[in-house]
């Protein structure tokens, strides 16, 4: 464990977990984790990083250890993400999540994983701060551009899980330093990394200007989801049969446990 830097401290109501995932491609609901890197900051902004390697049982595409450097060779020994499950559930026990485009792709992507291993992993209660929403609002460029711009540091080791985790992490607090409309305060930070209003991971299910549940995508985009599925229950079938992520067939479903008329 480590202290940060006297002269900042993070206001914290509960832990923060900063995420960064290393995959076998981009793909949400079929790519696997090959590693993953979790920078934990305490109440007391004490810090620990917790990195694994997993076998993704998968074959990993040569595109994809290109970026990251790790080959199919590098990980066959490992565990699986299943085997370490149980574990990352006790590492991010009552924290809020944040990372770089982590609410797009790498907390999606690890609820996909939970899904798999037969773990829910609940995300009740728990702020989000996506890192690359606040730059994007603000600077609108990648990590690497973000560090150099933020830190005045080049980043080495880019698409090494620990060193991009470090570098996030090193983005976030120059930014709260920044900027002073961004409140060092997690549930202001949630709500600022929000790019629209969400109902499931994938943005598939969005509420409306009224809070209703609508389609973000296909035939029935704009409408909303309780109304499609009372005339056209099969559309539910095929989403729950289709190619969607866990989490947007757990969404769908707890929308269709609503509506009392379905026989």
């Amino acid at each position: 464990m480590e202290t940060l830097e006297t002269s900042f401290f993070l206001n914290l109501t509960k832990p923060l977990a900063f995420i960064d995932l290393e995959t076998t491609g981009v793909e949400v609901s079929s790519d696997r984790i090959v590693e993953i890197s979790i920078l934990k900051i305490a109440t007391n902004n004490s810090r620990e990083i917790y990195t694994k390697r997993y076998n993704p049982t998968i074959p990993i595409p040569i595109g994809a250890s290109k970026v990251h450097g790790i080959y199919d060779a590098d990980v066959k020994d490992c565990i699986t993400f299943k085997d370490d499950a149980t574990n990352l559930i006790s590492v991010l026990v009552d924290c809020d999540l944040g990372g770089f485009n982590s609410n797009k792709f790498d907390v999606p992507l690890l609820n996909e994983e939970f899904s798999r291993a037969g773990i829910d992993f609940s995300m009740d209660n728990r702020r989000l701060v996506d890192v690359q929403t606040i730059f994007h609002k603000m600077e609108s460029r990648n990590l690497g551009a973000a560090y150099k711009f933020y830190c005045g540091k080049n980043l080495d080791n880019a698409h090494s899980a620990e060193a991009d985790i470090v570098a996030t992490f090193e983005v976030f607090k120059a930014q709260l330093l920044r900027y002073s409309e961004l409140k060092n305060d997690i549930e202001f930070l949630h709500n600022f990394s929000q790019q629209k209003n969400n109902v499931d991971f994938a943005a598939r299910i969005v509420r409306d200007e009224n809070g209703k549940e609508i389609f973000n995508f296909g035939k029935h985009k704009g409408k909303i989801v309780e109304d499609v599925f009372r005339k056209e229950l099969s559309y539910y079938d095929w989403m729950m049969q289709g190619d969607f992520a866990a989490n947007t067939k757990k969404v769908i479903t707890e929308i269709r446990k609503r509506i009392v008329t379905i026989k």
